[in-house]
């Protein structure tokens, strides 16, 4: 990493930022791609609410996805781009086309439990360094997401 001294910070504090930060990318950028396919491809029953709901998540996600990458270059350092990178270190896992609306939902609650995880580590690592931008950044993300997680997990489960 180039040497980077702006924001109080140095090169040496933000690495650790910003390979978390870079994870965390790759991890949306999967996640964001799963809902564009169950968007696209939803049917039976519950199409309606799916392919609505799908679509304001991804929307979102399209955005966390730009802010993440911009933090990044707040730090003089390049963000993951690749698809082939994204997929390399993501642990979110793409699936195929013809899952059922359950297994949507499923695939959903996952992909939020991972992203907790490296929200969780990103927001460790930055108030290691008193980064409160990131860590201010990165929990707006977790509430939203924990709400959604509640509404998802309400929407699946059985009468």
């Amino acid at each position: 990493m180039k040497e980077f001294k702006s924001l109080g910070f140095d090169a040496e504090e933000t690495e650790s930022v910003v390979n978390n930060l870079n994870l965390l990318l790759a991890n949306l950028h999967v996640h964001y791609q799963k809902l564009r396919n169950y968007h696209w491809n939803v049917t039976g029953g519950e199409f309606f609410d799916i392919h609505e709901k799908t679509e304001e998540e991804y929307t979102e996600v399209f955005n966390e996805i730009d802010e993440v990458a911009e933090r990044i270059r707040v730090f003089g350092a390049t963000p993951y781009s690749l698809m082939k990178d994204y997929l390399e270190v993501s642990e979110i896992s793409e699936t195929g086309t013809d899952l059922t609306s359950k297994e949507i939902v499923q695939e959903i609650l996952n992909d939020y439990e991972i992203l907790f995880s490296f929200m969780v580590d990103t927001i460790e690592v930055a108030r290691e360094i008193g980064d409160l931008s990131t860590d201010g950044l990165i929990t707006g993300f977790m509430a939203r997401r924990e709400k959604m997680h509640w509404m998802w997990s309400a929407f699946s489960q059985e009468d």
